[in-house]
């Protein structure tokens, strides 16, 4: 996708951080916006800001993009009303910390509901309206911890590995069929959202603490620069954008340690991760 002029762009979790800023840059760049989130104060100012920021037409929608019949209806009525759908970004997404044997099931399917299935959602029920247009692409937020596990972020993981291995399939799927879509993967490292103030976490976890943590030592690029790379990786039709300094760094340290980085990022956990609550 060479150009976002006059495309029809849907972005779910737009109320804040990555979605929000990639609403702005699209509606600064004359696409035509569908944009969702469950946070309802949020998703206003995100309609308001992208108003002023020029955008064309803009659709909002409550959206609990684990909701599979609400996905399917919404879907159905963002191209009724467009007409097209030309980009999809599926970035809704929540986090969970705690060592697995201390997560409770409800939060574990709670996030499962969300990170992957919401993506799964998104992706299907858009996908046949993607290949319609003739220039289609789809954006799927995955994370650095797609591409290396963490202690403490087992569901995480494996939510986010799962949204890589189906996206892959997928544009492999695009290829095959010889369907004009592109399909991009995102992993980003520590971007300065409020995704670790709004997690949950199990009984044993600071959970402020660890909101700190993050806020403070892991969260290092801007939401608007994030985007800037992810619209850059679709308008060069990469299969894989990784974003920040440290995506890039874990990824590749990951590479040339193989299975042994699982040892050397458990003993760098042990040293500098937050003190559990006893």
């Amino acid at each position: 996708m060479k150009s976002f002029d006059d495309r029809v762009a849907v972005i779910t979790g737009a109320g804040s951080g990555i979605g929000r800023a990639l609403a702005l840059s699209l509606a600064g760049r004359g696409a035509q916006l569908a944009i969702s989130d469950v946070d309802d104060r949020g998703l206003a100012e995100t309609v308001g800001l992208v108003k002023r920021a020029g955008a064309r037409e803009v659709r909002s929608d409550h959206l609990d993009v684990a909701d599979r019949a609400a996905f399917t209806a919404y879907a159905a009525a963002v191209a009724e009303q467009f007409g097209r759908v030309n980009l999809v970004v599926n970035n809704a997404g929540v986090a969970l910390a705690g060592d697995l044997e201390d997560l409770e099931y409800a939060d574990m399917d709670w996030i499962m509901g969300i990170n992957f299935w919401g993506v799964v959602h998104g992706t299907k029920e858009f996908l046949p309206h993607l290949i319609a247009s003739g220039d289609g692409h789809l954006v799927n937020i995955s994370s650095l911890f797609g591409l290396v596990s963490m202690p403490g972020q087992s569901m995480y993981n494996a939510a986010k590995y799962a949204v890589r291995g189906m996206s892959e399939a997928v544009r492999e799927e695009m290829l095959v069929a010889g369907h004009p879509v592109g399909v991009t993967v995102v992993h980003p490292g520590g971007i300065k959202t409020a995704i670790a103030r709004n997690a949950r976490y199990s009984a044993k976890e600071d959970g402020a603490e660890s909101a700190r943590f993050f806020d403070q030592k892991l969260a290092r690029m801007t939401p608007e620069k994030a985007a800037g790379i992810i619209l850059k990786g679709v308008e060069t039709d990469k299969a894989r954008v990784l974003v920040g300094i440290d995506a890039h760094a874990v990824h590749h340290l990951a590479k040339l340690l193989g299975s042994r980085y699982q040892d050397v990022f458990a003993d760098r956990a042990k040293r500098i991760a937050p003190t559990k609550v006893v």
